[in-house]
């Protein structure tokens, strides 16, 4: 599989497969040339077999600024075609593909965050900032609106009061004021970044490939907060049917088969099985 880029870097080990913004002297803006890259990438690493869990950082000492605001914006304002064209692949690759991505995810905040760049951090399964990260929807400050998902997924995720203030003021906020917020799922040293991305990476290729795969389809294919309780029992219900049938009964044969046996402890390790477990 050819996976060389110009403003990305992609790299394979283990099966976790690190996709890296590659564009440092722009802190990482989003180019269009950056956004066809990405799309091409997540297409196809969406059916690599080699990639059991994909982590999303940045080169240098960003994650991304963003949308490049030469590039992406100025550039283009008096090409409607084209710019219509890059902001289908800007969504499709940053929302659609990543937030659907049939394996794990694991956002890697690095550094700088901005605008844009929010929307990726979002549709990602688990996302960890680094403490000296700075955030920042800075969009107001040139007066425009968080636009693209970034608003919808701002206020999907973080505190509304605390959402809305950084909207409207732009101000700027570290990795540990994400974590409180709501925007990322933890927030380490920045020393200790990618050690904390590769265990939990390593903690995810344990689990059963098959139910971590329907366990993001309950919680990304509906949103089950908009179901009233019997519909959401009948969707579960249906889901796990399925996950069954998909893996001809392992959980219940082996799940439950090898602890009754007294082959581990699900309540704090996964299920020995080939499946869910590397050598």
């Amino acid at each position: 599989m050819e996976l060389n880029y110009q403003t990305i870097a992609v790299e394979r080990q283990a099966g976790i497969t690190t996709v890296a913004f590659n564009r440092p002297e722009k802190r990482n803006a989003m180019s269009p040339t950056l956004h066809r890259e990405m799309y091409d990438a997540l297409t196809k690493l969406a059916a690599d077999d080699e990639t059991e869990v994909l982590l999303l950082t940045g080169r240098g000492e960003s994650f991304s600024a963003g949308q490049d605001l030469k590039e992406y914006f100025y550039e283009l304002k008096d090409s409607p075609k084209e710019r219509e064209a890059i902001r289908y692949v800007s969504h499709a690759w940053r929302h659609q593909i990543l937030y659907h991505f049939p394996k794990p995810t694991i956002a890697v905040v690095n550094g700088w965050c901005f605008g844009g760049a929010f929307t990726a951090v979002a549709s990602c399964d688990i996302a960890i900032a680094a403490e000296e990260a700075i955030f920042g929807l800075s969009e107001i400050n040139f007066g425009n609106i968080p636009g693209g998902l970034v608003s919808r997924v701002v206020a999907e995720l973080m505190l509304p009061r605390q959402a809305l203030y950084y909207v409207l003021t732009g101000d700027q906020f570290d990795g540990r004021r994400a974590a409180e917020i709501g925007l990322v799922t933890m927030a380490v040293p920045r020393a200790e970044l990618m050690d904390k991305a590769l265990e939990v990476a390593r903690k995810l290729q344990a689990k059963d490939k098959l139910a971590l795969r329907a366990c993001k389809e309950v919680f990304k294919q509906v949103d089950l907060r908009g179901l009233d309780f019997e519909a959401a029992y009948h969707w579960l219900s249906a889901k796990g049917d399925q996950l069954t049938y998909r893996q001809k009964g392992a959980w219940i044969e082996q799940g439950i088969g090898k602890f009754l046996n007294k082959e581990y402890r699900p309540g704090v390790e996964a299920m020995p099985s080939e499946r869910g477990a590397r050598e």
